[in-house]
Formats: C-alpha cells, structure tokens, sequence
C-alpha cells in the first residue's frame, strides 16, 4: 500500500513527525520532493531529530528509505546529516538509498541563488540552499544527476571548482544509488510512505506562484519525484496546522496585523516555536485558513486530513478561522490564482469558543473537550475531508489516529 503525505497549507505542518508516528508499520519511506531546505522535526523520548534531506522514517529501523528522483540533493548538507544520525546512535548504513536521477546541488549554485532573488523586483524570499537554481539548471537540461558522476564526458563539461567539490562524495553517493523505479515495483505488497516536502500552496503549479518552491509538493509530485505510476497511490493525507503560518514573502490573507493583534501574533509564534528549522527565520502566524485548505484537498484528491499543533489554542478562550474571503467587496469562498487579489483579501472570520484546557493527555477524538471538538468537526464539514489523525503536542506519543491509514 502506497501512502502519499503533503502539507496542506505552506509548509512547516508536521510532516515529518506524522511521517515519523506512521512509519512505525511501514517498511519504505520515499521522500519525492524538495532538497535541504525543508526542515523537519522529530521529537521521540525528549530526544529531537532536525531532518533535511533523510526521509523521516529513518528512526524505525525496519525502514529503508529512498530520496527520490524528485530530489536535489546537497552532499555536504546529507553527509552531514547522516553524521547526526550516527552521533545519536541510529545505524543508517544499507538502509538509505538515493535514486540515480535525483539531481545534485553544487556550491556556486548557492550564491547564484541569492544574487538572483536579490535582483528580482519582488524577492520570493528563498532559503538561499541552491534549490531553485538546481531545478533550473534541471529544467535546462544542464543539471547534473546522481547516474551523471560516473558519466566521464558530462564530469568533463563542468566547472573544475564543480569537480573539485563532487570528488570526495562521488564514491560515497555512489554506493547508495539505485533504480527507484526498480526497487519500489519489488517492494509491492509492503507499506510505503512517500513524504512531501514544503506544501501544497507552495507547489509549482498549484501554488501561490511565483512565491511558491521550485519543486513539486502537491501529491501528483509523488508520482513522478517517487519513481511510481498515478494508479499505485492509494491515499493521500494533508497536514495542517490549527492555524497557519509561512516563511519567507507571498499572499497569506489570514496574517495577524503585527501591530493590532501583536499580542496574538507573539502568543501563536512562540507556544507553536514558529521559527524555520532550516533558517531559524520567524514564520509569519495567521488564522486558520479554510478557503485554502479547503482547495488544498480540492486540488491533491486528500481522503484524509491530519490536524497539529491543536494544543498551541489551549489557553485561549477565543478561536477564529477564516472561511471567506472578502476581495474588493466581492465574498468569495474560492482560493485564486491571482496574487493581486490575495493580496487584496480580507479573511471573513467564524468565531469559536476556545476550550481552556490542556489536550496534550488526550488520546482519542472522544476524550477531547466539546470546544475543541467542535472546531474539528466544523473543519471537516467546510473542507468535506475527515480529520483522520490529531496532534497535541511534539513528542512521537501526543498523537492519535480516528480512522486507521493502512
């Protein structure tokens, strides 16, 4: 069985810790998409685990992982990855493969990043990691993939400062490679998960373009970026956090003003630790935004939505989320395409009683408070998707599942 975890909204839901809790019964994880800027967080037994680029389930040793072919992937950045794994006692080695046509970040590539969003007229605000000059370069065709390095004319084009830096890694790289497509047609009948990377609303096509990644996060990326056919995915879930929260420049509609709500704004980011786990930059917090979502489910075919940070409300005694926008005073229930009238549009707010109450012993959907309930059962009403598994809290544990994933 193939399941297919995004991000519902614009990155930083929980991605990797759900992919963490679910990997517990799977055998493969296949992380499709994005490179060393994604960043997730992994809490198991108070221990904390930043991951870029090794896909989450990593911690559950019955779990080979694969960084798939939808990948651009930095060596200095993964080598020093797997080199936390080890300090932290989980054996790695024979258990992390790379497809042969993922696509590999050279160091210039950083700076070029830079210099290129510091001239665009409006900057997208990028990480800065060479991510979207590698898909460029991709899109080129002047890339450089992992079933390149022993290509003796394609390492001749490059730069001698290119050749230079891949000289150390090549050898090591090239023990992990294999044929993705190859390995996942034996590895039918098991339980794989693929994981996204960044969010739906940050997808190339699908997202709020062009402040969006440069790789494909919504859930047809995992087809492609997983080395599989469309018919082999059998479910998709979206993470989503009880509000909502973005990095770097955009349209996001349903933004606290820092000024009148700063108060709010300050309470959402340090309960929620909004800070990027790449960058450390702030996220922007917002309420909750329905109309969003609700197109996040539309557009990527999600049968089922997983809920997080549904605890950061606890202490409030008033909730409000978005379910409509008010564009020039048009109300309008529709996500649009344009970033002219995102930027124009106001967030039509429903009011909730917040539930006063810690949730973080909670461990099924009944022994949550009514308040609380409410709130998620209005969620699935509006978005027509079941809330399959809630988070309330970091650890691997604060989590439970209402309707079973496999």
């Amino acid at each position: 069985m193939n399941v297919v975890v995004i991000g519902a909204q614009w990155g930083d839901e929980g991605k990797g810790k759900i992919v963490d809790y679910l990997a517990d019964e799977s055998q493969c994880i296949v992380r499709f998409s994005g490179g060393a800027n994604a960043g997730h967080t992994i809490v198991s037994d108070g221990v904390q685990y930043a991951l870029h680029l090794v896909p989450s389930g990593i911690l559950h040793p019955q779990n080979t992982v694969y960084l798939g072919a939808g990948m651009v992937i930095d060596p200095d950045a993964l080598f020093a990855e797997l080199a936390m794994l080890t300090e932290k006692g989980i054996s790695w080695e024979g258990r992390v493969f790379i497809s042969d046509r993922a696509h590999i970040v050279l160091p210039r590539y950083r700076a070029l990043d830079k210099q290129r969003d510091a001239a665009r007229k409006r900057p997208i605000g990028t990480t800065g990691r060479g991510i979207g000059t590698t898909y460029a370069m991709k899109s080129e065709r002047d890339g450089i993939r992992l079933a390149d390095l022993t290509w003796k004319e394609k390492m001749a084009d490059l730069e001698a400062e290119d050749r230079e830096f891949l000289a150390p890694f090549i050898d090591r790289l090239l023990v992990m490679k294999v044929n993705l497509t190859s390995e996942l047609w034996k590895a039918r009948g098991k339980k794989v998960l693929f994981e996204g990377a960044q969010g739906a609303l940050l997808d190339l096509d699908l997202g709020t373009y062009p402040y969006v990644s440069s790789g494909f996060s919504s859930s047809a990326g995992a087809a492609i970026g997983g080395c599989v056919g469309p018919r082999s995915i059998d479910k998709v879930l979206g993470v989503f956090k009880a509000y909502s929260t973005r990095v770097g420049n955009g349209p996001m509609p349903t933004e606290f003003d820092a000024e009148s709500q700063s108060e709010l704004y300050n309470y959402v980011r340090e309960t929620g630790r909004e800070y990027g786990v790449t960058t450390g930059r702030p996220r922007r917090c917002g309420y909750l935004d329905l109309v969003a979502l609700r197109y996040a489910c539309q557009s990527n075919s999600i049968d089922d939505l997983v809920l997080t940070h549904l605890d950061v409300y606890d202490t409030l005694s008033d909730i409000e989320a978005c379910v409509a926008y008010d564009i020039n005073g048009k109300i309008t229930e529709d996500f649009p395409a344009s970033i002219e009238e995102l930027n124009a549009a106001k967030p039509v707010l429903k009011h909730f009683k917040g539930w006063k109450t810690c949730l973080k012993e909670c461990r099924s959907y009944d022994a949550l408070p009514s308040e609380a309930k409410s709130y998620v059962d209005f969620i699935e009403e509006y978005t027509s998707t079941k809330v399959g598994i809630i988070s309330v809290g970091y650890d691997r544990k604060d989590t439970f599942i209402r309707d079973t994933v496999w």
